[in-house]
């Protein structure tokens, strides 16, 4: 079986849970009586914890050199940890929840990102349309929770979430292994990847994916406040995929067009104007024109990450190069974001999208200072 089916399999399992998570964990949150500023915290704490949990991770599957067998034990683990969700332990249970989920579910993406990166690289796979097969598993099983939330109730949700992770552990065991010897310098080697380009890369794609947060965690309570039912707010998360995936599927001619500096700017701007609009609208046909931005405000950050994180970082390191990046760029941002739209949601509602405009909009400096760095 060639790696690139391999790796489609895997992508497939890897972003049920998620698709399951993003649009409705806030929804089962709420039946289990927390609030708005409970639920971001929630939602945060699960963000902290991915910090130290997915470098560490990864840097152990580089010092092992097998990602691939790393990758699947990180997933049947945190499928015992999604479980965790379901007992009645109140706030302290459902914080410690998010906190085992966050762990080890951290390392699994970047990991195999790295891992697919490498395979496209060496000419075996074409990453974006490989890729843009998860985005298609994430809306498939947005529908499939948004089905299950409105028929069966809030726990169906997170019981989805147990079978994503338990999927991913299986297709992981099938992961391409390659060849790369392993990082031997302890965890003195990652440091040596934090230079000046790199740090502003964490700044730029933080500010820009975790400008998400309020829309991750409250969107689909708004929206559902503002009179539009469960099914049209999945089919809106279902718009933003299917942006996605049809950018995604044309990621090599993109990535051959544009420089990663040029796709973070476009998805800075991207993600300023969506902001900017759901600040002010609930109308349907709005909310489908923005959600179509996704393509742009996530994937395209998505693109350039993975490309600069591969021309900044060496082989041996791939793994731990890209959960640095996903913990301390995307990571660290939506913490710091989703731990603030709890109360920000609170007191004005939809304009705190104000707030993630402007974040979105203070990449763009960085962005400036990291291409003149790359250039010199």
């Amino acid at each position: 079986m060639s790696s690139g089916v391999r790796l489609a399999a895997f992508y497939i399992a890897v972003f049920a849970a998620p698709g399951a998570a993003m649009p409705f964990l806030p929804s089962f949150l709420a039946s289990r009586g927390l609030d708005e500023t409970a639920i971001g915290l929630v939602l945060a704490v699960q963000q902290m914890v991915r910090l130290g949990a997915g470098p560490v991770g990864g840097r152990l599957a580089d010092a092992l050199a097998a990602r691939g067998r790393a990758v699947a034990l990180y997933a049947f683990l945190s499928a015992a940890g999604v479980a965790m969700f379901l007992p009645q332990g109140g706030l302290p249970g459902l914080l410690l929840a998010a906190a085992l989920y966050g762990a080890l579910a951290a390392p699994i993406v970047p990991l195999a990102d790295s891992i697919a990166f490498r395979e496209a690289s060496a000419g075996r796979m074409d990453f974006g349309r490989v890729r843009s097969l998860g985005s298609v598993s994430f809306m498939l099983f947005t529908g499939i929770g948004a089905v299950l939330l409105q028929n069966f109730g809030p726990d169906s949700v997170v019981l989805l979430m147990i079978f994503g992770q338990a999927a991913t552990g299986l297709a992981a065991l099938g992961l391409p292994s390659g060849r790369l010897p392993p990082a031997r310098a302890g965890f003195r080697g990652a440091g040596a990847m934090l230079s000046g380009p790199f740090l502003l890369l964490l700044l730029s794609a933080g500010l820009v994916q975790g400008s998400h947060a309020l829309l991750y965690a409250f969107s689909t309570l708004h929206w559902t406040a503002a009179g539009h039912s469960t099914t049209t707010v999945g089919l809106l998360w279902a718009v933003s995929v299917v942006a996605e995936i049809f950018l995604l599927a044309r990621a090599r001619a993109l990535t051959g067009r544009f420089s990663p500096v040029q796709l973070a700017s476009l998805a800075a701007l991207a993600a300023t104007l969506r902001w900017l609009g759901l600040a002010f609208t609930t109308e349907l046909w709005a909310l489908v024109l923005l959600q179509v931005l996704h393509a742009a405000s996530f994937a395209c950050m998505m693109l350039a990450s993975l490309a600069l994180v591969a021309r900044l970082a060496p082989p041996e390191l791939a793994g731990t190069a890209q959960a640095v990046h996903a913990a301390f760029g995307p990571g660290l941002g939506l913490f710091v974001l989703t731990l603030a739209s709890g109360p920000l949601y609170a007191a004005v509602g939809g304009l705190g999208f104000l707030v993630m405009a402007v974040a979105s909009a203070a990449a763009f400096p960085a962005l400036a200072l990291l291409a003149r760095r790359l250039r010199s």
